[in-house]
This record gives C-alpha cells, structure tokens and sequence, in this order.
C-alpha cells in the first residue's frame, strides 16, 4: 500500500510527528506516550541495519478498521495485531506504513502476562523489521523475529 491508497484511511486524527516518523490515531481511544524516545529508539534501530528512515507512518486503529485494511489490500478476512507495507523503492531506506491494532495489542498483554506498553514496542518494532527485509513465514523465521524483537526491545533507554 502506497501513501496515496492509505490516505483515504487517513482523517483529522491526533498526530505526533518527528523527523521521518509519523504517528497517527485512526478510530480509536489511543494517546502514544514517549513519541520523542520511541522516534530516536526507532531511528537507532534502523541506523544499526544502516537504513535510513525516509518515511514511516504508524497507523493506531481499532481492530474492525485493520479488519478493513487487511480485507481490502491483501484480501485476508483475519483479524491481527499489525500490518506493514514497504513503500520503498530502494533497499538501504525504510519507507513505509505500519497499522497497529490497539485492541489487539492490549488483549495481546493480557494474554501474554507482558505490560500493554512492552507489547505495543514489540510490534512496533516488530513492523521495523519486517521493513529492514526480516520475515516471519514459517516456523524458523518466527523464532529469528521474535530473538530480532527482543534485542530490539533491550535497546529501549526509556
């Protein structure tokens, strides 16, 4: 998905904004806390893979608009946490759009005994990576995301 095929996705949603980084709420009670930290944490996580973040959008939404998202671009009637569509053209950049079900991801903590907040960086970052060429298809590629996410998550200093 393109900027462009998102925005009509997009309304007058509270938005934080960094340099790059673009957080927006869409259709749910949601307020993002330390959008300064996890914008430089985000931001160290891409220079660590030497990209460069060019662009990056986090989309916060409830579960039925993701339902929409998934259903209408990738013709998935499933429900998750997160989608994300590499809008790059190049390798060595991170542009792209990641929607996070906030619904999800608090059943999600609840489920996994973790804190709303630890979830929510996971699949934050979670989506980052599936922007810096890491995927998640199969059993193997799973656990080598999940020891990626982790690493990530130690490299938090807020």
């Amino acid at each position: 998905m393109n900027t462009a095929e998102h925005d009509e996705f997009l309304h007058d949603e509270p938005r934080h904004e960094a340099p790059g980084i673009e957080f927006i709420v869409e259709e749910v009670d949601f307020e993002l806390a330390d959008a300064a930290e996890l914008t430089s944490w985000i931001e160290r996580i891409a220079a660590v893979h030497e990209h460069e973040i060019v662009q990056l959008t986090y989309i916060f939404c409830s579960d039925e608009y993701l339902h929409q998202v998934n259903v209408e671009y990738l013709d998935h009637d499933t429900y998750t946490d997160v989608i994300t569509f590499d809008n790059s053209d190049t390798s060595d950049v991170i542009e792209g759009d990641i929607f996070i079900s906030v619904e999800r991801i608090r059943e999600n903590a609840q489920q996994l005994g973790v804190t709303f907040r630890d979830e929510l960086h996971r699949v934050m970052i979670h989506g980052v990576l599936h922007l810096l060429g890491y995927a998640d298809k199969d059993l193997l590629s799973q656990t080598a995301m999940r020891k990626k996410e982790d690493d990530c998550l130690l490299l938090r200093t807020f």
